[in-house]
C-alpha cells in the first residue's frame, strides 16, 4: 500500500509516495506517476523540510517523488 504525503506552506508542491517493504530487495509494482527514488536525500527528511523548506530549495526539485 502506497502512502502518499501532499505537504503545504513552505513545503507547498512537494509531494512524496512511500511504500513499506518487508526488505531492501523485495520486488513492488512501479507506478508511472512515481518519480524518482529519495529514500537517502536528506533533504526530503522532515526535519530537513522544517529547517531548509521545498520552497527554497534552488534545484532539483521535483513534483513528485
Amino acid at each position: 500500500m502506497w502512502e502518499i504525503d501532499e505537504f503545504a506552506g513552505d513545503n507547498a508542491g512537494l509531494i512524496v509516495a512511500e511504500i513499506e517493504l518487508s526488505h531492501p530487495d523485495e520486488h513492488f509494482a512501479r507506478p508511472d506517476w512515481l518519480g524518482q527514488e529519495v529514500t537517502m536525500d536528506v533533504r526530503y527528511y522532515n526535519t530537513s523540510l522544517s529547517r531548509h523548506p521545498y520552497r527554497n530549495w534552488e534545484d532539483g526539485k521535483e513534483g513528485l517523488a
